[in-house]
C-alpha cells in the first residue's frame, strides 16, 4: 500500500496542485503554479525516505509552501466580498493541501498526531489533495460553468456547497466518531455524484472536441464507482459489517480518484481553457462549440479567475501573464 499511496501523493503534489491553480486564476496564480513544483519536490522526495529526522525536514519545507498558499484564501474571500459557491469551494481546495502537509510531517516524524495512527496520517494526505483540493476545485469550476443554465443552478450551487462541507465533515468525522465520518461521507458523495451529474449532461456536451469530452466522461463515470465505494467503507466503520480494508480503498478508490476523476478532470479543465483564449483572440473566429446544435454555452464561460458579477465569466479568458 505504501508505494501506491506514495505514487499517488507524488502525482497531486507535483501535477495537480499546480495544475490546478492555473484553472483557479492564470493571471494571479500563473508564479505560484510555475514555482510550486520546487516547493512541491521536498514533500515527494520525503515520502521515499524512512520516517526519521530528514524527511520530516523535507515534510516541513513542503508544508510552508501549503501554508503560504492557504494564507491566500482568506485574501480571496476579502476580495470576493461574497461568500458564492464557487468561491467557497475554491478557497477549500486552497487550503486542503495544508492540512495534507500537516499530517505528512507529523507521519514522517512517527508523531501520532491528535492520537491518530501513522497509517491513517498517511492516507490523510492523499486525501485532502484529491477530495480536498481537486475536489473541491472542480466542483467550483462546474458550478460556475453550469449554474446559470435553466434547471442546473440549484443542482450546482448544491456541488460546490457540499463538497467543501462534505469535506470538512470527514475532517471532523475523525475527531469525533465513525458515525459523524459517515455523515461526512454522505454529504461528499453526494456532492461528488452532482459534480460528475453536471459533467456528464452539461459540461461534456459543450467540449469542442472528443478527446475533452472522453476525459470529462471518465471523470464523471469514475466518481460513481469510488463515491459508492467511499460510502460501503464508511458504513463498514460506523455499523461493523463487512467493508474493504484501508488497502483494497487505496488500490481502487484512491486510485480511481486520483488517476480517473482528478488526473482525467484537471487535463479536461486545462483543454477547455486553452481553447478558451484561442476562441477569444481576435484572429479567431467564434468557437466551435458556439455552433453547436444546443446552442449550450461553452463549458468554461464560468471559470474561476475572477469573482466579481461585472468582469469576465471565464476563468480562462486571461492571458497568462506574469503578474
Amino acid at each position: 500500500m505504501t508505494v501506491l499511496v506514495n505514487v499517488i501523493v507524488t502525482l497531486g503534489m507535483l501535477y495537480v496542485v499546480p495544475a490546478g491553480l492555473r484553472l483557479i486564476d492564470p493571471a494571479r496564480f500563473l508564479r505560484t503554479a510555475r514555482l510550486w513544483p520546487v516547493a512541491a519536490a521536498p514533500g515527494a522526495l520525503c515520502l521515499w525516505l524512512p520516517r526519521g529526522t530528514p524527511a520530516t525536514a523535507l515534510a516541513a519545507l513542503y508544508a510552508a509552501a501549503c501554508l503560504a498558499l492557504a494564507a491566500r484564501a482568506p485574501v480571496r474571500l476579502l476580495r470576493a466580498r461574497s461568500l458564492t459557491p464557487p468561491e467557497i469551494a475554491v478557497a477549500t481546495a486552497l487550503v486542503s493541501p495544508s492540512i495534507a502537509a500537516t499530517a505528512l510531517v507529523a507521519e514522517r516524524a512517527g508523531y501520532r498526531l491528535f492520537g491518530f495512527d501513522l497509517d491513517i496520517l498517511a492516507l490523510t494526505v492523499p486525501h485532502f489533495h484529491f477530495a480536498g483540493f481537486a475536489a473541491a476545485l472542480v466542483a467550483g469550476l462546474v458550478c460556475r460553468a453550469a449554474g446559470g443554465r435553466a434547471g442546473t443552478g440549484g443542482l450546482a450551487r448544491w456541488a460546490a456547497y457540499s463538497v467543501p462541507a462534505g469535506t470538512l465533515l470527514v475532517l471532523l468525522g475523525y475527531f469525533v466518531d465513525d458515525w459523524a465520518e459517515l455523515l461526512g461521507a454522505v454529504v461528499l458523495t453526494g456532492g461528488m455524484w452532482a459534480v460528475a451529474l453536471l459533467t456528464w449532461r452539461e459540461v461534456r456536451p459543450a467540449a469542442a472536441d472528443r478527446t475533452t469530452r472522453t476525459l470529462l466522461a471518465i471523470s464523471a463515470a469514475v466518481l460513481v464507482a469510488t463515491m459508492l465505494l467511499a460510502l460501503w467503507w464508511a458504513v463498514g466503520e460506523a455499523t461493523g459489517i463487512t467493508h474493504p480494508t484501508l488497502t483494497w480503498m487505496a488500490a481502487t478508490h484512491g486510485l480511481g480518484n486520483a488517476l480517473g476523476f482528478a488526473l482525467c478532470s484537471v487535463l479536461a479543465w486545462r483543454r477547455l481553457a486553452t481553447d478558451a483564449r484561442t476562441a477569444d483572440r481576435p484572429d479567431h473566429g467564434p468557437h466551435p462549440t458556439t455552433a453547436r446544435p444546443d446552442h449550450r454555452p461553452h463549458a468554461t464561460t464560468a471559470g474561476l479567475a475572477d469573482h466579481r458579477p461585472h468582469a469576465s465569466t471565464t476563468t480562462t479568458d486571461r492571458v497568462e501573464t506574469s503578474p
